[in-house]
């Protein structure tokens, strides 16, 4: 199977759609020996933020000497971003032998009268295949969708992060706040340390969980707390309370008060993992963390005009991109290229987003549920001071570029299906 023969499956698997559920995962599984049972793993998951985390604690994990795997969801460009080991992409050629192995065992599956496994499923499997054949000692394993029922959750952790709650995916794990955290909270397992970061009635019920399963849960702004960040040199340094020691300070290069939130948990979970494994020390918990990075999230490419890319495609994630823009670059006037999805809250999206001084170009993300530009341009015109649409990406790529000004801002967020394209331009 050629790498573009393995794209092509993907493709074909595409109508069955996104399936909650273990039934089928734990199938393929068996018929490929266990893979997920032959390494060590930590598991995240979280509304926003659940991504930074996993790359933070992964970063931390690689310089401690550790054969570190990491598996995440979506891409921004292509499927082998997704396995990671040592921080480097998996190569098309072993992307495209581990996917056939295991569409041999999903054939199987079928010729047996079993169900067949979804896209997502059939990628996890091959993930866990492949760490375990390149005898990865942890893998940091990132969720897809919810928890509890999330093709990931067939593995044993010995940590269970989770990130943050707030309200997504309302028609498949509930419309409340507590329903999604019950589905968030389903990745603890008993005696299975939890490191969160959520709050109010989220917390509630991941604490409650954790309780039935025996689990100590830690919390951050309770057993940790972060007492306060700055930016210097394009860098955020934060101070690092845990319990009544004194504060410690550690420096990352993804920007934003949210992200000393996911630098906490990762170090938090670092030093818990640290109680049983002596490569990983102090030293070596801050160095890791600094050299953290993550993709397509404020992410600045210098340039005239300046470049940021970030992924917030939900209103929480929108909201904190707004704050960012207002703490590193405040009073600035911002040249939005804004492509949403259909199913999206655009309309929070864009009253939390833009400022009356602020201008956007509407494009249409590469995806069967993106929105229409046109209907996205009239939704946003009363809140800015000018709205274009854009043909393809692109195509507004450069019309946002131009009309900004070689002095000026352009923000690209919305979708990351939109974000993974204008990488692509920008990277080659």
């Amino acid at each position: 199977m050629t790498y573009e023969q393995a794209l092509a499956y993907f493709e074909s698997l595409g109508k069955f759609g996104i399936q909650l559920g273990l039934v089928r995962i734990e199938a393929l599984l068996e018929r490929l020996g266990h893979p997920e049972r032959r390494f060590r793993s930590i598991h995240v998951t979280g509304t926003n933020g659940k991504g930074s985390t996993t790359a933070m604690i992964a970063a931390i994990l690689n310089e401690a000497g550790i054969r570190t795997g990491m598996y995440t969801s979506p891409h921004l460009i292509d499927y082998p971003e997704r396995l990671q080991l040592g921080g480097a992409n998996i190569s098309r050629p072993a992307f495209a032998a581990v996917i056939e192995q295991t569409k041999a065992a999903a054939d199987a599956m079928i010729a047996d009268g079993l169900e067949s496994p979804t896209e997502f499923e059939v990628l996890t499997a091959a993930a866990f295949l492949w760490f375990a054949r390149e005898q990865a000692e942890i893998v940091v394993v990132e969720v897809g969708l919810g928890g509890l029922l999330d093709s990931t959750n067939v593995i044993l952790p010995e940590l269970a992060v989770i990130t943050n709650v707030t309200l997504e995916h309302t028609d498949r794990c509930g419309d409340t706040v507590e329903a999604i955290a019950h589905h968030k909270a389903g990745i603890i397992k008993p005696g299975v340390p939890v490191v969160t970061g959520a709050a109010g009635a989220a917390l509630a019920v991941i604490e409650a969980t954790a309780g039935r399963h025996g689990s100590v849960c830690e919390v951050l702004g309770r057993e940790f707390t972060v007492t306060g960040s700055r930016i210097e040199q394009a860098r955020q340094v934060f101070e690092l309370r845990v319990g009544q020691t004194p504060p410690e300070s550690y420096s990352i290069g993804l920007l934003g008060r949210h992200q000393t939130e996911n630098a906490a948990l990762a170090v938090r979970s670092c030093q818990l993992l640290a109680q049983r494994d002596g490569r990983l020390t102090p030293a070596v918990i801050r160095d890791g963390l600094a050299k953290a990075v993550w993709p397509g999230r404020f992410e600045i490419f210098p340039g005239a005009p300046l470049l940021i890319l970030d992924g917030a495609h939900n209103p929480d994630g929108i909201r904190t991109l707004r704050q960012t823009l207002d703490d590193v670059f405040p009073g600035r006037a911002i040249m939005f290229l804004f492509g949403v999805l259909a199913d999206k809250n655009h309309a929070e999206m864009a009253r939390t987003l833009f400022r009356r001084c602020d201008r956007v170009v509407v494009v249409r993300p590469h995806s069967d549920r993106a929105a229409a530009v046109e209907d996205i341009a009239r939704e946003i015109a009363g809140y800015v001071t000018a709205v274009k649409t854009g043909g393809t990406i692109a195509e507004g790529l450069a019309l946002a570029q131009e009309w900004a000004g070689p002095d000026g801002i352009v923000c690209a967020a919305g979708s990351l299906y939109m974000i993974g394209e204008v990488r692509r331009i920008v990277v080659g």
